[in-house]
Parts: C-alpha cells; structure tokens; sequence
C-alpha cells in the first residue's frame, strides 16, 4: 500500500486523474504516460519533422491507420457526425425474393441441394420456363482446364442432330467459282470484292462467316470488326474451308462452336424449350462426346467439375457430370 501511497503522491503532482480506484498498473501507465509526454514537448523543436505540428500529425496520421486496421469507420468529427444518413439501416432481401413473380413460382419445383440426372434435369428445364417465348436451352460446363494454357484452351465444333432451333444467316468469301455452289448449299450472303464493300461500311447481315484459305488475307484488315463478334472465320471452327459448300450445309444443319471463357467455363445453347425433353437429350448428348474428346493429355485434375442447365431466363439445374 505504501508503492500505491507514493505512486498517488507523483500521479497528484503530474496533475493527473487518478485515486485509489486505479490499480498500480494503472496509475503506473499514467504516470508513465505523462512523463514521455513531458519528455517529448522537452525534445521539440520550433519548426520541422521534431516540431510540436509535425508530431501531432505524426500521432493524427498513426492513430487513422490503427482505427482503419481494426475497421473503425465511426466518425471522428462532428462535421463527418453530421453526413451520416439518417434512418434504419437497409435491409439486403434474398436473391429469390429480387427475382420476378414467375421466376419464383418455377423455382419451387426444383429441389434445393439436388443434382438431378441429365433426363431429369431437361424435362425440368422445360416446365420451369418462365418467359412467354420459345426460350434457348443452355448446358453450362465448368472445367478444371486453366485457359491461359495453350494446350487447355478448349475451342472446337459440334453437329448438332436437332439444329439448335434458330435461323442461321451464312455468310460465304470466296471466288466467283465457288458462288453458285454455296448458294446451291444455303447461303444467304455470297460475294467478293463486293462482300468487302459491305463490311467497310460495317454491314453485318449474317451469323457466320465462311472463307476460303487464299481469302483469308484480305480479311487481315477487318479482324476488329469481326473478332469480338465472333465472326472471324477460324480452322477450329469449321469455317475456314476449301469446299464452302459442305461448310455452309453443317452450318446450316446445325454445327456450333463452343469455347471455353476466362472462367473455365463452356457455355452452349443446345436447342429450344419446344424441342422437348428427347430431342434437347439428343442434343446434349453430342455436345458432352465432343467435349470429352477435347480433354487435355496434359491435365491432371478434375476435367469437368460442376454441370448445369437452365432456360434463357429459368433457374439453374444441377446436374450430374456426364463427362469424366
């Protein structure tokens, strides 16, 4: 009691707010407070990084960044105070409950947490389209591929056996010997020279664009406008060909191209809700051979890890991976 009596005496002289409340730690900390402080202001200079502004700002600076480490975001002004909105704080609803009236009405048929067979999951997808019109049927694939590799970059075609239900406008670039045989075959655009005039004025009336090997060069100067529309003919995809004919009739048919994106995703629209459940079947089904034939040798993990179907505007479906 006596180290307390005289820790009180100093505390009392250093003009500090303690009493006998206060342990001896605590009185001690004060106390030591006040003197580094005493020391301090003994130590400052009238101007420069040891003047008494410098090191207020020092301690200013220093005590933000401890508040913004522990997340302390309570103002620390009656100004920043006065900024605060006002009122209850917002309250963030489900994600289902941000959705449309007929989005929720569907999505009560599908049971949460289940991966349903491929049949299943089709059949599904067709009663649980929500919109009023002929909706696409989409497969969503995840993979374990990294698509910076380029040996994981996955990319290639697929022949449909149902077509995928929508109006495929081909376009054909190619010689003038060529032109009665891709018209014979379906094509709706045919041309030359004058095919490049009317993509200089940015004239993009078709789907897909079909060119011939020796024709590739003049479609150099067109690759910004083609590219991110996906236009550009491309080997992988089919469309650069020597017989244009056969080109245009798969096109036609029903040939897609899919790809992997930036997320190792593949996404691919395999028909309408009106095909079906069988024929969307059928569908898929060349869609997951074609994409297990592109399995990368060099890939070590998991190739395919989530799968899913929905319609254009109808919940996802989990469903079991067909593909290893």
């Amino acid at each position: 009691m006596a180290k307390k009596a005289e820790l009180l005496e100093k505390a009392k002289e250093l003009k500090l707010e303690v009493s006998e409340k206060n342990t001896i730690a605590e009185i001690e900390a004060a106390i030591a407070g006040a003197e580094h402080h005493e020391v301090r202001e003994a130590h400052t200079a009238k101007a420069g990084k040891r003047s008494g502004k410098a090191l207020k700002e020092a301690d200013e600076k220093a005590e933000k960044e401890a508040r913004k480490d522990a997340g302390d975001t309570t103002p620390q002004s009656q100004e920043a105070a006065a900024h605060v909105k006002k009122g209850p704080k917002p309250v963030t609803r489900p994600l289902i409950e941000r959705r449309g009236k007929k989005y929720q009405e569907v999505a009560k048929q599908l049971e949460k947490d289940r991966v349903y067979g491929l049949a299943d999951a089709l059949e599904l997808a067709v009663k649980t389209n929500p919109a009023k019109f002929d909706a696409s049927v989409e497969v969503h694939v995840r993979l374990g591929v990294d698509p910076r590799q380029a040996d994981q970059n996955i990319r290639a075609t697929v022949s449909l056996p149902h077509g995928t239900g929508k109006t495929v406008r081909v376009a054909v670039f190619a010689p003038d010997s060529d032109h009665a045989a891709a018209k014979k075959a379906g094509a709706d655009v045919v041309g030359d020279e004058d095919f490049l005039k009317q993509l200089d004025k940015e004239e993009l009336n078709f789907d897909i664009l079909v060119a011939t090997p020796q024709y590739m060069p003049k479609l150099g100067k067109y690759a910004r406008l083609l590219g991110p529309r996906g236009l550009m003919p491309n080997p992988k995809a089919g469309t650069v060909a020597t017989d244009v004919a056969k080109a245009v009739t798969e096109a036609k048919a029903g040939k897609v191209e899919y790809r992997v994106d930036k997320q190792a995703i593949v996404h691919l629209a395999i028909g309408k809700v009106s095909f079906g459940a069988a024929k969307l079947a059928d569908n898929a089904k060349a869609f997951f051979d074609s994409l297990q034939s592109q399995k990368p040798s060099s890939l070590k993990s998991a190739y395919v890890k989530t799968t899913s179907v929905s319609t254009t505007m109808g919940p996802g479906i989990k469903v079991e991976n067909v593909v290893n």
